[in-house]
């Protein structure tokens, strides 16, 4: 399905990709803990409203 050089090559970009991504986000930590304080809380509840919405599925479902 794919080559040996495209195999090798999607390996390399995507550790390429994720060095880049860890090196930006911690280049720009201060930032974020100044502006997203508790932004936390909006994903905990994102995560219980998905919660929630499976339960009532599976409680409601024959």
């Amino acid at each position: 399905m794919f080559s040996q050089g495209q195999i090798i090559f999607g390996i390399l970009f995507a550790i390429a990709f994720i060095a880049v991504l860890v090196y930006a986000y911690r280049k720009d930590l201060k930032l974020h803990k100044r502006y997203f304080k508790g932004s936390s809380w909006v994903l905990v509840a994102f995560i219980a409203f998905l919660l929630f919405i499976v339960a009532i599925k599976f409680v409601f479902t024959d």
